[in-house]
């Protein structure tokens, strides 16, 4: 009998701080209302000062660990997904394998910014139905704050911090992984980018002093191919799973803009009360977020068996990508 993957486990981790747009204000020169119209975002939450990307990461992975009944012995593979590493080297994923005592595991980061949730489903969807590993803990984690110039209004205003998490595996009734369809644009890359700190721009007096540690953004480009992008890996999802638009019970997007998702709503035979939104409280906090959006829906509804679940993402690369989960059993 083939092996099937699903995810048998989830947990996320919000930080305490809480900034929201009335902070925003005081910053730079931007309302409420101009943020909340555009973008659908009243706050987001920011990390401390002394908190990581590999702590927030370590928190969801214990979140997902005691959800899924599996010792942190019991994995065999960790994948962070973060384009906000503790550091270049070595991975967050070592890090965070040593707190968590997965001794057993194998460990590594993953990198497809916003998408970054989406492409390492992929990844342990492959693993496990090859049989190559049994568990897969995957971690989404982001400490944006720490890439943001809160002097920049078109891009201060979207990000925030938290972290992801999910266990992925043969064994266990969960959600099972249907598909995974994924693309890439890289000519589109200058669109979103952290131009410096990397080996084409090593850090210098003359990259700090011009900004280039900072996320830089095309917003009205991005955009366009985001809505376009999304819809097209979402159907070939849909087809690949022979689902049609109307088995669909809940699609849960990237939460990077209202207007956005809305944009992508309207262009499937799904009511808006089945698009579960995060973005009011968390704003956009890239390969997280729509892991933290799946684990609040899944604990605030009562999935029923059969309940389908589309999963979409978009970010720099470009990246782009959907997967379609059905839910064995009832969860609440």
């Amino acid at each position: 009998m083939k092996r099937k993957a699903k995810i048998i486990g989830l947990g996320s981790y919000l930080p305490e701080r809480v900034l929201t747009n009335h902070d925003l204000e005081k910053m730079v020169e931007t309302s409420d209302e101009w943020i909340t119209s555009r973008t659908g975002m009243k706050e987001r939450r920011l990390a401390a000062s002394n908190e990581y990307t590999s702590d927030m990461g370590f928190e969801a992975a214990q979140r997902a660990l005691k959800e899924s009944g599996l010792k942190a012995e019991e994995i065999d593979l960790i994948l962070v997904a973060t384009l906000t590493p503790d550091h270049v080297f070595p991975s967050t994923a070592c890090l965070i394998q040593h707190r968590l005592g997965a001794v057993n595991a194998a460990a590594m980061d993953m990198q497809a910014a916003c998408s970054g949730y989406i492409y390492a489903l992929s990844m342990a969807k492959a693993y496990v139905e090859s049989g190559m590993h049994q568990n897969v803990l995957i971690i989404a984690s982001e400490k944006l704050s720490s890439i943001v110039d809160y002097e920049d209004r078109n891009t201060c205003v979207l990000f925030g911090d938290g972290a992801s998490a999910c266990i992925v595996s043969s064994e266990k009734s969960g959600y099972v992984i249907e598909n995974v369809s994924l693309g890439c644009d890289g000519n589109q890359a200058d669109l979103l980018i952290l131009p410096a700190g990397g080996s084409k721009r090593p850090a210098s007096m003359e990259t700090v002093q011009g900004g280039e540690h900072f996320i830089k953004m095309e917003g009205k480009e991005v955009f366009k191919h985001a809505v376009r992008r999304m819809e097209g890996a979402v159907k070939n999802c849909l087809d690949a799973s022979g689902l049609t638009e109307k088995e669909i019970s809940w699609m849960v997007p990237h939460q990077a803009n209202i207007r956005i998702i809305e944009a992508l709503a309207k262009r499937f035979d799904v009511p808006k009360e089945q698009v579960y939104l995060t973005i009011h409280k968390y704003g956009n906090t890239s390969a997280s977020s729509v892991g933290i959006a799946l684990d609040e829906l899944v604990k605030e509804k009562d999935l029923k068996q059969g309940e389908r679940i589309i999963l979409f993402g978009f970010g720099a690369g470009l990246t782009w990508g959907a997967a379609a989960l059905t839910c064995e059993g009832n969860h609440g």
